[in-house]
């Protein structure tokens, strides 16, 4: 099995399990260093995660992060997540817009946190605009349609210093899962 091959087989296998997952915004009761750029230290990491907090108040994730082998190739470079109750995005940490519109159909919201992390969202509608400060917790709009997450799902990427990183770096690892009966 080819590299690409095998990164398809183990993204299903993930995604066949995460779909029976929830997820709430609880402490972590794991460490999800698997995907980190490397860049990303474990210093700058743990430092970060004392301030960042879940974008949704409760969520399952549709789509883990996926490193790509390199700058150019295939990935998913961030998490997708599907509120459960609440559509509502809250700010992850205190930031400063940097981007808020439309590009190619959907919207998007890029918040400037220092420190070289942003974080984006899409699809989202957001009232705020470039330049407005933000601060953890706060609400900075609403899951939308468009882009390439599923219907109904929040797609959240993390940048630090340019590169993108798995955003459960930041908040702690995975957080806890109840498991749904099934059938």
């Amino acid at each position: 099995m080819g590299p690409s091959a095998h990164r398809r087989a183990t993204r299903t296998a993930g995604l066949a399990v995460v779909g029976l997952l929830l997820w709430s915004a609880a402490p972590a009761v794991a460490d999800a260093r698997a995907g980190a750029h490397p860049s990303a230290s474990a210093e700058a990491v743990a430092d970060a995660s004392l301030r960042w907090a879940w974008p949704l108040a409760g969520f399952r994730l549709d789509a883990p992060y996926v490193a790509p082998a390199h700058a150019y190739a295939a990935g998913h470079r961030g998490i997708d997540l599907r509120p459960l109750a609440r559509d509502e995005v809250l700010a992850p940490t205190d930031g400063i817009v940097a981007f808020s519109g439309e590009v190619a159909g959907r919207g998007i919201l890029t918040i400037d946190h220092g420190g070289g992390f942003v974080t984006t969202f899409e699809p989202i509608e957001s009232a705020l605009r470039p330049g407005q400060a933000v601060t953890r917790g706060a609400e900075v709009g609403v899951v939308s349609l468009g882009g390439h997450a599923p219907t109904g799902a929040l797609h959240f990427g993390v940048r630090r210093d340019g590169e993108y990183i798995n955003p459960l770096l930041l908040l702690g690892g995975v957080p806890r899962a109840v498991l749904l009966p099934c059938c």
